[in-house]
């Protein structure tokens, strides 16, 4: 648990700093910082509840969010904030699934580092795929 006089942080500052410099989209940079603090908020959540990243559960994760002295306050300053949180959490888990897989390592492995360059190779894959459909069939 965070010292109730911290406040939440979502992101080190280098870890912000690397996606800042990453070559994505607006979207695509919100979506990885999404991602890197879902991951560590996963595996904290991991190591309290002694499961793999990949067995929590959403009720799991909305307990965690009501009973997180951060995220406590959040949630006193706005009513939907925790359920809200909680949906974030877990949509992050699709592409932290995806990335595991792409690593060969389990969620709880993975680098904030390797999320990000996850996020990069789909951004660049996409750009791909939308120059292939705009060339004219020859």
């Amino acid at each position: 648990m965070n010292d109730s006089s911290e406040p939440m942080q979502f992101l080190t500052p280098e870890e912000s700093a690397e996606v800042d410099q990453a070559l994505l989209t607006s979207r695509d940079k919100f979506l990885t910082r999404v991602a890197i603090y879902s991951l560590r908020s996963l595996k904290q959540l991991s190591q309290q509840t002694g499961l793999a990243v990949e067995n929590i559960t959403a009720q799991q994760i909305a307990d965690w969010v009501e009973n997180d002295e951060s995220l406590r306050r959040e949630a006193a300053a706005n009513e939907s904030f925790g359920q809200f949180f909680t949906q974030l959490v877990l949509s992050s888990l699709k592409p932290l699934r995806q990335v595991a897989e792409s690593e060969g390592k389990a969620i709880a492995e993975l680098t904030p580092s390797q999320v990000i360059a996850w996020f990069e190779q789909e951004a660049k894959a996409k750009v791909g795929q939308e120059l292939n459909s705009q060339q004219p069939d020859g």
